[in-house]
């Protein structure tokens, strides 16, 4: 059932642009509060306004929110091609391959890492909500390496505190198009939704802070192989920040990557694999570290982009 709500804007508020207040009075997205104001469930003194109108406090708000998205429930079903790197009785270290999410989100149809788990009969900790079960870091659904998994209840919740407190090694490798200039540096830039709400992530001011180490593995005539750290795990964060320098990674056509390289390599999606995971293992405190290596695509890729220079 859709929920009628009306009240003042509060003072806080005053000169903020409609779709922002909004955003910050009910908690949604401002994509989302621009597809209210746009259907016309959003009316200011009365009348329609436009998701750029700047609103004045004390004026009077009547929105018609939609009913709440019932999560998503994980589908219990074996992935084929996930590989197991390590398990025991606190976790499981799984070889994400491409096209399989870390678990189901809206509007998500295809395989996840949490399903194939479950499918397969391993037992996952039931901590947090039912759709992310186990789940303590994410990777995108296409790119592709190491990932952790909770198997019991302790496990999950000081694997959560490692990654929250910034306690894990993630090392991952990227091709990216171009040689970056400096060939190993940082890039410290935050990072929140693009500005279009068109589902992008960038650079943007006041967003979250955001830390990417980078050193050049290689260098070939048209791109660089790269080894990344990551000091934060903003979604798409890799992807962002080697687009906003200019040095996207090859195939990630979503932010900006050549598509004729992408094509001559035969790369599909963009080349970023997770390479590498250390932590301390959460049931006995000793360091330990799982390796992936480049799956077919990737090293393909590699091999062209490497014979043609």
């Amino acid at each position: 059932m859709s929920e009628q709500r009306s009240l003042p804007l509060p003072d806080g508020l005053e000169g903020e642009r409609l779709d922002a207040a909004l955003a910050r009075l009910f908690g949604f997205s401002r994509t989302r509060a621009a597809e209210l104001i746009a259907s016309g469930d959003v009316l200011v003194d009365g009348t329609s306004a436009l998701k750029s109108d700047r609103v004045s406090a004390g004026a009077w708000l009547e929105v018609t929110l939609p009913p709440p998205v019932s999560a998503p429930v994980p589908v219990a079903e074996p992935v084929p091609g996930m590989g197991i790197l390590y398990e025991d009785d606190d976790i499981v270290v799984v070889d994400k391959p491409i096209g399989v999410a870390a678990h189901p989100t809206v509007g998500w149809t295809g395989p996840t890492v949490l399903g194939g788990l479950l499918g397969a009969g391993h037992r996952v900790a039931t901590s947090g909500s039912a759709e992310r079960q186990g789940i303590v870091h994410r990777l995108d659904a296409n790119t592709t390496g190491v990932m952790v998994v909770a198997k019991s209840e302790a496990a999950y919740s000081r694997l959560k505190r490692a990654f929250k407190e910034r306690r894990v090694d993630k090392v991952y490798h990227a091709l990216v198009q171009g040689h970056p200039d400096p060939l190993r540096g940082t890039i410290d830039a935050p990072i929140d939704r693009h500005p279009s709400g068109d589902g992008r992530f960038a650079v943007v001011a006041g967003g979250k802070p955001s830390v990417t180490h980078y050193d050049t593995i290689e260098a070939f005539r048209a791109a660089s192989l790269l080894e990344i750290g990551l000091e934060t795990g903003r979604t798409h964060q890799i992807r962002v920040h080697m687009s906003a320098v200019r040095r996207p990674c090859v195939g990630d056509l979503l932010y900006g990557a050549d598509p004729s390289l992408a094509a001559r390599l035969g790369v599909t999606r963009q080349w970023l694999h997770a390479v590498r995971l250390g932590f301390e293992h959460p049931a006995t405190g000793e360091p330990v570290e799982f390796q992936s290596e480049y799956p077919e695509d990737l090293a393909r890729a590699l091999k062209l982009v490497r014979a043609e220079s």
